[in-house]
Protein backbone atom coordinates (compact mmCIF):
# COMPACT_ATOMS: atom_id res chain seq x y z
CA UNK A 1 0.00 0.00 0.00
CA UNK A 2 1.33 3.45 -0.90
CA UNK A 3 1.34 6.49 1.36
CA UNK A 4 0.91 10.26 0.96
CA UNK A 5 3.02 12.56 3.14
CA UNK A 6 2.18 15.94 1.59
CA UNK A 7 0.47 18.97 3.06
CA UNK A 8 -2.92 19.73 1.49
CA UNK A 9 -1.60 22.86 -0.20
CA UNK A 10 1.18 20.80 -1.79
CA UNK A 11 -1.38 18.34 -3.15
CA UNK A 12 -3.35 21.23 -4.64
CA UNK A 13 -0.39 23.20 -6.01
CA UNK A 14 1.34 20.23 -7.63
CA UNK A 15 -1.66 19.10 -9.68
CA UNK A 16 -3.27 20.70 -12.74
CA UNK A 17 -6.51 22.59 -12.27
CA UNK A 18 -9.49 20.49 -13.27
CA UNK A 19 -13.22 21.13 -13.05
CA UNK A 20 -14.65 18.73 -10.44
CA UNK A 21 -18.17 20.17 -10.35
CA UNK A 22 -19.81 16.86 -11.26
CA UNK A 23 -18.24 14.92 -8.37
CA UNK A 24 -18.80 17.86 -6.04
CA UNK A 25 -22.50 17.79 -6.86
CA UNK A 26 -22.63 14.05 -6.28
CA UNK A 27 -20.92 14.42 -2.92
CA UNK A 28 -23.24 17.25 -1.92
CA UNK A 29 -26.21 14.94 -2.50
CA UNK A 30 -24.48 12.11 -0.63
CA UNK A 31 -23.73 14.18 2.48
CA UNK A 32 -27.26 15.61 2.41
CA UNK A 33 -28.57 12.05 2.37
CA UNK A 34 -26.44 11.11 5.37
CA UNK A 35 -27.50 14.25 7.24
CA UNK A 36 -31.14 13.34 6.59
CA UNK A 37 -30.53 10.03 8.39
CA UNK A 38 -29.16 11.96 11.35
CA UNK A 39 -32.06 14.43 11.19
CA UNK A 40 -34.49 11.51 11.42
CA UNK A 41 -32.90 10.37 14.70
CA UNK A 42 -32.14 13.65 16.49
CA UNK A 43 -33.90 16.89 17.28
CA UNK A 44 -31.70 19.57 15.70
CA UNK A 45 -31.93 23.36 15.51
CA UNK A 46 -29.77 25.60 13.32
CA UNK A 47 -27.50 27.76 15.45
CA UNK A 48 -28.06 31.42 14.66
CA UNK A 49 -24.32 32.14 14.67
CA UNK A 50 -24.05 30.43 11.27
CA UNK A 51 -27.24 31.79 9.69
CA UNK A 52 -25.37 34.20 7.43
CA UNK A 53 -22.87 31.54 6.34
CA UNK A 54 -25.34 29.68 4.10
CA UNK A 55 -23.41 31.19 1.20
CA UNK A 56 -20.19 33.15 1.41
CA UNK A 57 -17.83 34.22 -1.33
CA UNK A 58 -19.14 34.38 -4.90
CA UNK A 59 -19.96 30.97 -6.43
CA UNK A 60 -20.44 32.62 -9.84
CA UNK A 61 -16.93 34.00 -10.09
CA UNK A 62 -14.59 32.28 -7.63
CA UNK A 63 -14.16 30.54 -4.29
CA UNK A 64 -17.22 30.21 -2.11
CA UNK A 65 -18.69 28.00 0.55
CA UNK A 66 -21.45 27.18 2.98
CA UNK A 67 -21.43 26.34 6.67
CA UNK A 68 -24.39 25.33 8.82
CA UNK A 69 -24.09 24.27 12.45
CA UNK A 70 -26.81 22.63 14.53
CA UNK A 71 -27.37 21.55 18.11
CA UNK A 72 -30.06 19.82 20.12
CA UNK A 73 -30.85 17.89 23.28
CA UNK A 74 -28.53 15.01 22.28
CA UNK A 75 -26.19 16.74 19.81
CA UNK A 76 -23.68 19.29 21.08
CA UNK A 77 -22.54 20.51 17.66
CA UNK A 78 -23.17 19.24 14.13
CA UNK A 79 -21.43 20.84 11.16
CA UNK A 80 -22.48 20.45 7.51
CA UNK A 81 -20.20 22.53 5.31
CA UNK A 82 -18.12 22.96 2.18
CA UNK A 83 -15.48 25.39 1.01
CA UNK A 84 -13.59 25.81 -2.27
CA UNK A 85 -14.00 26.31 -6.00
CA UNK A 86 -15.02 23.12 -7.82
CA UNK A 87 -14.26 24.68 -11.22
CA UNK A 88 -10.57 24.81 -10.30
CA UNK A 89 -10.42 21.40 -8.65
CA UNK A 90 -10.42 22.18 -4.90
CA UNK A 91 -13.31 21.47 -2.54
CA UNK A 92 -13.32 20.54 1.16
CA UNK A 93 -16.56 19.16 2.64
CA UNK A 94 -17.56 18.19 6.19
CA UNK A 95 -20.33 16.35 7.99
CA UNK A 96 -19.37 15.97 11.62
CA UNK A 97 -21.61 15.28 14.62
CA UNK A 98 -20.42 15.84 18.20
CA UNK A 99 -22.70 14.18 20.71
CA UNK A 100 -23.81 15.57 24.03
CA UNK A 101 -22.40 14.12 27.27
CA UNK A 102 -25.40 11.92 28.04
CA UNK A 103 -23.60 9.04 26.29
CA UNK A 104 -19.96 8.11 25.60
CA UNK A 105 -20.53 7.00 22.02
CA UNK A 106 -17.68 8.22 19.76
CA UNK A 107 -18.40 11.36 17.80
CA UNK A 108 -18.95 11.00 14.05
CA UNK A 109 -16.26 12.68 11.97
CA UNK A 110 -16.22 12.76 8.17
CA UNK A 111 -14.60 14.91 5.49
CA UNK A 112 -14.23 14.79 1.72
CA UNK A 113 -11.67 16.60 -0.40
CA UNK A 114 -11.10 17.13 -4.11
CA UNK A 115 -7.67 18.47 -5.13
CA UNK A 116 -8.64 17.39 -7.95
CA UNK A 117 -8.02 13.76 -6.98
CA UNK A 118 -10.18 12.45 -4.18
CA UNK A 119 -9.52 12.21 -0.45
CA UNK A 120 -11.74 11.06 2.38
CA UNK A 121 -11.70 10.74 6.15
CA UNK A 122 -14.22 9.04 8.41
CA UNK A 123 -13.80 8.06 12.04
CA UNK A 124 -15.43 7.60 15.38
CA UNK A 125 -13.69 10.24 17.53
CA UNK A 126 -12.99 8.58 20.90
CA UNK A 127 -14.53 9.92 24.10
CA UNK A 128 -11.96 8.32 26.38
CA UNK A 129 -8.67 6.48 26.75
CA UNK A 130 -8.68 3.50 24.38
CA UNK A 131 -5.67 1.88 26.05
CA UNK A 132 -6.62 2.59 29.65
CA UNK A 133 -10.26 1.60 29.14
CA UNK A 134 -10.22 -1.73 27.34
CA UNK A 135 -13.98 -2.13 27.64
CA UNK A 136 -14.51 1.11 25.71
CA UNK A 137 -12.17 -0.06 22.97
CA UNK A 138 -13.94 -3.42 22.79
CA UNK A 139 -17.37 -1.82 22.58
CA UNK A 140 -16.67 0.65 19.78
CA UNK A 141 -13.44 -0.24 17.99
CA UNK A 142 -12.87 -4.00 18.12
CA UNK A 143 -15.68 -4.68 15.64
CA UNK A 144 -14.25 -2.23 13.11
CA UNK A 145 -10.67 -3.52 13.34
CA UNK A 146 -10.95 -6.40 10.87
CA UNK A 147 -12.87 -4.41 8.21
CA UNK A 148 -10.23 -1.67 8.50
CA UNK A 149 -7.42 -4.15 7.85
CA UNK A 150 -9.34 -5.80 5.02
CA UNK A 151 -9.90 -2.43 3.33
CA UNK A 152 -6.15 -1.84 3.16
CA UNK A 153 -5.65 -5.24 1.54
CA UNK A 154 -8.59 -5.09 -0.88
CA UNK A 155 -8.24 -1.51 -2.18
CA UNK A 156 -4.71 -0.95 -3.51
CA UNK A 157 -5.98 2.06 -5.48
CA UNK A 158 -6.38 3.97 -2.19
CA UNK A 159 -3.30 5.72 -0.80
CA UNK A 160 -3.02 6.09 2.98
CA UNK A 161 -2.73 9.75 3.96
CA UNK A 162 -0.29 10.51 6.77
CA UNK A 163 -0.59 14.06 8.06
CA UNK A 164 2.70 15.87 8.47
CA UNK A 165 1.28 17.30 11.71
CA UNK A 166 1.72 15.00 14.67
CA UNK A 167 -1.25 16.49 16.52
CA UNK A 168 -3.58 15.58 13.66
CA UNK A 169 -2.16 12.05 13.54
CA UNK A 170 -2.84 11.76 17.28
CA UNK A 171 -6.49 12.73 16.72
CA UNK A 172 -7.20 9.62 14.63
CA UNK A 173 -8.55 6.45 16.18
CA UNK A 174 -6.89 3.12 15.32
CA UNK A 175 -9.64 2.41 12.78
CA UNK A 176 -9.90 5.80 11.07
CA UNK A 177 -10.13 5.86 7.27
CA UNK A 178 -7.90 8.56 5.78
CA UNK A 179 -7.05 8.00 2.10
CA UNK A 180 -6.47 9.75 -1.19
CA UNK A 181 -7.62 8.03 -4.38
CA UNK A 182 -8.29 8.43 -8.12
CA UNK A 183 -11.90 9.48 -8.63
CA UNK A 184 -12.98 6.48 -10.71
CA UNK A 185 -16.54 5.23 -10.48
CA UNK A 186 -15.61 2.13 -8.43
CA UNK A 187 -13.61 4.25 -5.99
CA UNK A 188 -16.41 6.80 -5.56
CA UNK A 189 -18.82 3.93 -4.89
CA UNK A 190 -16.40 2.50 -2.32
CA UNK A 191 -16.22 5.81 -0.46
CA UNK A 192 -20.02 6.02 -0.39
CA UNK A 193 -20.24 2.48 0.99
CA UNK A 194 -17.69 3.14 3.76
CA UNK A 195 -19.35 6.40 4.84
CA UNK A 196 -22.86 4.97 4.66
CA UNK A 197 -21.90 1.95 6.75
CA UNK A 198 -20.17 4.18 9.30
CA UNK A 199 -23.15 6.52 9.69
CA UNK A 200 -25.60 3.63 10.15
CA UNK A 201 -23.32 1.87 12.65
CA UNK A 202 -22.90 5.13 14.59
CA UNK A 203 -26.67 5.64 14.77
CA UNK A 204 -26.98 2.10 16.08
CA UNK A 205 -24.40 2.82 18.78
CA UNK A 206 -26.40 5.85 19.88
CA UNK A 207 -29.61 3.85 20.16
CA UNK A 208 -27.88 1.14 22.23
CA UNK A 209 -25.84 3.48 24.46
CA UNK A 210 -25.95 3.41 28.24
CA UNK A 211 -26.40 6.80 29.93
CA UNK A 212 -23.47 8.62 31.49
CA UNK A 213 -23.99 9.36 35.22
CA UNK A 214 -25.15 12.94 35.67
CA UNK A 215 -22.20 13.85 37.87
CA UNK A 216 -19.75 12.89 35.07
CA UNK A 217 -21.41 14.75 32.21
CA UNK A 218 -19.94 18.23 32.74
CA UNK A 219 -16.37 16.93 32.65
CA UNK A 220 -17.09 14.90 29.50
CA UNK A 221 -18.66 17.94 27.80
CA UNK A 222 -15.62 20.08 28.55
CA UNK A 223 -13.26 17.39 27.26
CA UNK A 224 -15.30 17.18 24.05
CA UNK A 225 -15.11 20.95 23.56
CA UNK A 226 -11.34 21.07 24.07
CA UNK A 227 -10.83 18.31 21.52
CA UNK A 228 -13.17 19.88 18.97
CA UNK A 229 -11.57 23.30 19.32
CA UNK A 230 -8.02 21.95 19.11
CA UNK A 231 -8.75 19.92 15.98
CA UNK A 232 -10.44 22.88 14.26
CA UNK A 233 -7.76 25.41 15.16
CA UNK A 234 -4.77 23.15 14.45
CA UNK A 235 -6.01 21.81 11.11
CA UNK A 236 -3.20 22.41 8.56
CA UNK A 237 -5.83 22.77 5.82
CA UNK A 238 -6.90 26.12 7.33
CA UNK A 239 -4.21 27.68 5.17
CA UNK A 240 -6.40 27.01 2.14
CA UNK A 241 -9.20 29.09 3.67
CA UNK A 242 -6.79 31.96 4.25
CA UNK A 243 -5.65 31.77 0.62
CA UNK A 244 -9.21 32.06 -0.65
CA UNK A 245 -10.88 34.34 1.89
CA UNK A 246 -8.22 35.93 4.08
CA UNK A 247 -7.43 35.54 7.75
CA UNK A 248 -10.50 37.28 9.21
CA UNK A 249 -13.20 35.19 7.52
CA UNK A 250 -11.16 32.01 7.91
CA UNK A 251 -10.87 32.64 11.66
CA UNK A 252 -14.66 32.98 11.82
CA UNK A 253 -15.17 29.76 9.87
CA UNK A 254 -12.79 27.93 12.19
CA UNK A 255 -14.74 29.23 15.21
CA UNK A 256 -17.93 27.98 13.59
CA UNK A 257 -16.42 24.52 13.26
CA UNK A 258 -16.01 24.24 17.02
CA UNK A 259 -18.84 26.51 18.17
CA UNK A 260 -16.88 29.53 19.34
CA UNK A 261 -19.71 31.94 18.46
CA UNK A 262 -22.63 29.66 19.30
CA UNK A 263 -25.81 31.09 20.81
CA UNK A 264 -27.64 27.83 21.53
CA UNK A 265 -27.18 26.15 24.93
CA UNK A 266 -24.98 23.09 25.22
CA UNK A 267 -26.73 19.81 26.14
CA UNK A 268 -25.12 19.37 29.57
CA UNK A 269 -26.84 17.66 32.48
Amino acid sequence: MSETLQHVEQMVDENPRTDVSEIFGEWQEMLAEFKSRIDARFELTRDASTADLDTYGDPATGPSGSLAAYSGPEIDWLVHSWIGDPRTGFVNMHLTAWLGPQVRVPHLGSALLLWPQGWFYVDGVPRGDLVGDGDYFDRYYAETDEPWLTFKQDHPDFTWFTSRTGFIRASLSPTAYCYSFPTTRPNLDTVREVLSTTVDRWLGWVDAAEPVPAEEQAALAERDLRIRRNIAERDPANVMGERMFGAELTARLVRALWGGDRVSPRPVG
